[in-house]
């Protein structure tokens, strides 16, 4: 009797390689899983994740050292794993071998227009469906549109039609282009029957025509037929159309169509040789990093030892078996197997930490892989720094001065890109030098765009023209202090899992208000009110604040009058970002000496980072920001810091119970676990728990798909909000909603206030503010502060970012600056202009653009804008993908379609709202639908019109993606069958190309978050 596999009683399936064990194992050769049985094989052959890799699965390769096939995705995970390796040192042959394609697939069938294997027994189902069908006519459609294009029967028509860029100004009073005919047959006998021009997938009127009519001509052997293309348009942009001329061969009595495509960019020609793609986008292949077997560590930094902490981090390492699940499937595969496997069943204070710890973990594995992309693989090391003299960055200073350090530029370091903070570690290895040997550099020295490492005394041989490879690590401490505070015992209920009967109220209690404005703000008035009438032990306390409604001032209002009521009181700050912990221990400073205030950083933080009113409320040890000795730190009545920084107290030896408050500013931009390390470190049976923040703004930055799915995105102030118990009270015993907007217009807060806050907004903003830009001459309707300009442009990546930037919406965001700096009525500063973007790559082009019109204009993302307004927003939404049957919605919109990033990005704005941006794409998706109608609606669009009802219903939770497909398809349908019915030549079979979207995370922000 075969010995039982431990793994195949965990699991009930062995998916060990040569299970030594003598199950009837059988093999997937898809999917690279042995089974334990046959019954086993059949069930997983017949399973979702078997199926879904068939229909997935693209180019499939042989692997002769393991006899298995191998989806072309995950080829280079194969061939650098173990199991792999192993066999291929059995055999003698080298592991890293080359991937053999084979002719057929038992058992399947190859689709040659998807380009995948699919199962026999799936073909029939596979060839009808949606996606295939599509395909399939669009393979038609670019073989039929080829096969039009060509001279036939012996007529040419010439062929470039290109109008190229065209300035705005000589586009408005419009321009031509010479298309001449001719035959080439001196006996032939062939008319003109008639032309037009016919848009893709648009039925507004096209912006060429030809200038006089040309029907009924016969063409003679050695006169050419001229006849000029006339294009005019106003708006910067592309256009494209198809030139169809149908002629007939009278002696044969036949028609046969010539199609010329036609092409116009409107634009600046100067922008575009400046920000057009320098190398093609080609996809940075992921190949896997070769182990690091041997790290020599670096010399820490000073700044570690600057806080004397008695409490140790824990190591708290991922599980093995946890990266392992992650390592060898897609986040499709692995979200059903983590529910399984590594998280509970239900979410408890009993199984809190387990659950967390878990999506912790998951998060920690995508977040080391992301900083692959920043692997520098032939980098420099410098033994002197670069330093700047009279702000000119570059110029190097004549004196040499030697230091213990090495430095080594790191592009993008400005922007975060990655994020490197003195403390982390950077691995080297020589180029040439031992497989495996890395020397690890502790870093010292962070500067705007190198940073300075000290390796051990054993690196040696540095030279100038020594090439290294460069590995980026994780900085570990910000999750170990997650762990940290997990692994407590503190799991109280009212905190974690609050009900009704968990409320404690004291009398109502009279205030008199520090900051006047609040006498006059009755839901502000009323937040203080209550959040001063919880008795100790009361479950957290919410202020709901939707934008530009003054959290932030009623956390500082309640901090303040929780001191007068109670001056024994001792209160724990925090804020996601320093930022935002700056923002709240400035407005403290004014009724808080040095004595009673501490704003508390990481020691990795710079001095200069600090504002200089807020340095005298710091403490530092040998140049570094440290804690004074626990018994002055006990006499603090406020200390002010970021969630994670928040267990530099617990970690010193503060005692449970401290704090009577903690409260969490801007709680919902921050992971549980993040707002739980103050908490569940310093927290008692009688501390209470302010939480401000707005649930319907933007979230937690999260890289990992899988933990995103599987909830670390949901910040505790969101999870809390959407629990029965604060969904249900009305009498603002737990949950306080602000109202009283004063940041925007009321006809740009009308749209995000009924979508998002079920228009309960009130518009308070200061008039002289707000209506600074009606009668602006730019606005279509001068009483209506929005303008979206419709711009159909294209949108571009290059080398190997995957990140997309727009040339022709740059030169429109570029026009619309100039504008506002040129006009003398309406006095704009660089400072009242904000530019909001989704792409990383937008954002260096516009920055590019703007240096010589208006460099001091903030151009940033969406993350970067939260919490900050603008008189004036720009935003450029960029995708505008004319290929609307090769992608779906997720490829076209990308980080667009987020209803999250819509609401922040136009709610930033005070007095005037310009959103540019496709249409055609931007409709796909509902809320940006229902967007654009009230923009239309409102008389407040420039450019192309609308191509559908905007009066009719929008169905919010549809999407019309599939509607813009179908019309796509149709006209694609129509023009093959009017290309077959009308050429004499036969259509040729062909195929598309796959189209692969790149991982996302690349414009995802790298949070500094101590």
């Amino acid at each position: 009797m075969a010995k039982i596999c431990p793994h195949l009683e965990a699991h009930g399936a062995c998916t060990v390689p040569q299970c030594p064990h003598n199950h009837d194992v059988k093999v997937c050769e898809l999917c690279g899983v042995l089974c334990a049985s046959s019954a086993g094989y059949e069930a997983h052959i017949t399973g979702k994740k078997h199926r879904r890799k068939l229909a997935g699965s693209g180019v499939v390769y042989h692997c002769l050292v393991c006899d298995i096939y191998v989806s072309k995705g995950v080829w280079d995970q194969h061939i650098s794993g173990r199991p792999h390796a192993r066999r291929a040192n059995e055999q003698g042959v080298s592991a890293g071998i080359e991937p053999i394609i084979p002719d057929a697939l038992p058992g399947r069938t190859f689709c040659s227009v998807c380009d995948k294997h699919i199962p026999e027994h799936l073909w029939s189902s596979h060839s009808t469906n949606f996606i295939h069908r599509k395909k399939e006519v669009y393979a038609a459609y670019k073989v039929a549109m080829g096969e039009a294009e060509k001279d036939k029967h012996g007529v040419t028509v010439s062929d470039n039609m290109e109008f190229g860029i065209i300035e705005p100004t000589v586009a408005s009073r419009g321009t031509s282009k010479s298309l001449t005919i001719q035959t080439t047959i001196p006996s032939s006998r062939i008319t003109i029957v008639s032309t037009k021009f016919s848009s893709s997938i648009t039925t507004s009127p096209s912006p060429f025509e030809l200038q006089r009519g040309i029907q009924g001509h016969l063409l003679t052997y050695g006169r050419t037929i001229t006849v000029d293309v006339f294009f005019r348009h106003p708006h910067i942009g592309r256009l494209e159309d198809r030139l169809e001329i149908l002629f007939e061969d009278i002696s044969l009595k036949q028609q046969f169509v010539i199609v010329r495509p036609v092409s116009a960019i409107i634009g600046s020609r100067s922008d575009y040789e400046l920000l057009k793609p320098r190398t093609p986008f080609v996809p940075r292949r992921k190949t896997a990093r070769k182990p690091e077997n041997d790290v020599i560590p670096g010399v820490k930094p000073p700044s570690l030892k600057a806080i004397p902490y008695v409490v140790k981090l824990p190591l708290a390492k991922p599980p093995n078996d946890l990266v392992a699940a992650l390592s060898e499937q897609s986040d499709i595969h692995v979200v059903g197997q983590i529910k399984r496997i590594f998280l509970p069943q239900d979410l408890n204070e009993n199984t809190y930490a387990r659950h967390f710890k878990a999506l912790l973990w998951i998060e920690e594995f995508r977040m080391e892989r992301d900083l692959e992309h920043y692997d520098i693989l032939d980098a420099t090391l410098r033994d002197e720094p670069s330093f700047d003299i009279g702000g000119h960055p570059g110029r190097l200073v004549a004196v040499r001065r030697r230091d213990p350090y090495y430095y080594i530029d790191v592009p993008g370091l400005a922007e975060k890109r990655p994020s490197v903070l003195v403390g982390d570690r950077i691995l080297v290895q020589k180029i040439g030098g031992i497989e495996g040997q890395w020397y690890e550099g502790g870093v010292h020295v962070v500067r705007q765009a190198e940073v300075g490492l000290r390796f051990h005394a054993s690196f040696t041989g540095w030279s100038p023209r020594q090439r290294y490879i460069v590995r980026f690590k994780l900085n570990r401490i910000p999750v170990q202090r997650q762990h940290q505070a997990l692994d407590t015992a503190f799991t109280t209920r009212r905190v974690l899992f609050p009900a009704l009967n968990d409320v404690k109220l004291g009398p109502v209690v009279v205030i008199r208000p520090f900051n006047r404005l609040i006498e006059t703000n009755d839901p502000q008035r009323l937040a203080v009110i209550s959040i001063l009438r919880q008795q100790p032990g009361s479950p957290p306390f919410v202020v709901f604040g939707p934008p530009g409604t003054g959290k932030t001032i009623t956390i500082i209002e309640s901090i303040k009058q929780i001191l007068h009521h109670n001056p024994n009181a001792r209160i724990l700050a925090t804020a996601p970002s320093n930022s935002a912990a700056d923002l709240i221990a400035e407005r403290l400073i004014s009724v808080l000496n040095t004595d009673e205030l501490f704003r508390l950083y990481a020691p990795s933080r710079f001095k200069k980072q600090v504002p200089d009113q807020l340095q005298p409320y710091t403490f530092m040890r040998e140049q570094h920001f440290s804690t004074p000795p626990i018994a002055i730190f006990k006499r603090f009545k406020v200390v002010v810091c970021t969630c994670v920084s928040a267990s530099i107290p617990y970690g010193i030896g503060v005692p449970r119970g401290h704090f009577s408050h903690i409260f969490v500013d801007e709680a919902g931009q921050a992971t549980e676990p993040e707002v739980m390390i103050g908490i569940k470190t310093l927290a008692d049976t009688r501390t209470n728990i302010v939480l401000s923040g707005d649930p319907k703004q933007l979230g937690p930055i999260i890289r990992s798909g899988i933990a995103r799915k599987l909830g670390l995105e949901t910040s505790y102030l969101e999870r809390l909000m959407n629990s029965p118990m604060y969904d249900a009270i009305v009498a603002c015993d737990s949950v306080v909603k602000l109202i009283k907007n004063f940041r925007s217009h009321p006809a740009i807060l009308k749209f995000p206030n009924n979508k998002f806050y079920a228009g309960d907004l009130e518009p308070c903003g200061d008039k002289r503010v707000i209506d600074a830009y009606i009668g602006y001459p730019k606005l279509p309707s001068g009483k209506f502060p929005i303008i979206f300009h419709a711009v159909k442009g294209r949108d571009d990546r290059e080398a190997s970012s995957p990140s997309f930037f727009n040339i022709d919406e740059v030169t429109q965001v570029k026009e619309y600056i100039k504008a506002l700096r040129d006009e003398r009525r309406f006095r704009t500063t660089d400072g009242d202009i904000g530019v909001i973007t989704p792409y990383h790559a937008q954002c260096l082009k516009i920055r590019t653009a703007l240096k010589a019109v208006a460099d001091e204009v903030k151009v940033g993302s969406v993350e970067e804008f939260q919490g900050q307004e603008r008189k004036v927003i720009i935003i450029s939404t960029v995708r505008s993908s004319r290929e609307f049957v090769e992608y779906d919605l997720k490829h076209t919109l990308g980080f667009v379609a987020n209803p999250r990033r819509f609401n922040v990005a136009v709610t930033r704005a005070q007095a005037l709202l310009i959103v540019i941006g496709d249409p055609s794409a931007l409709s796909l998706d509902p809320l940006w639908r229902s967007f654009l109608n009230y923009v239309y609606e409102n008389r407040g669009w420039t450019g192309p019109p609308p191509t559908w009802d905007t009066s009719a219903p929008v169905d919010e939770n549809g999407s019309f993606g599939n509607g813009v497909q179908e019309a796509a398809l149709l006209d694609m349908n129509s023009f093959s069958r009017r290309m077959e019915r009308l050429t004499l030549s036969g259509v040729q079979d062909g195929s598309d190309d796959e189209i692969e979207e790149s991982d996302a995370n690349v414009d995802r922000e790298w949070r500094e978050v101590e």
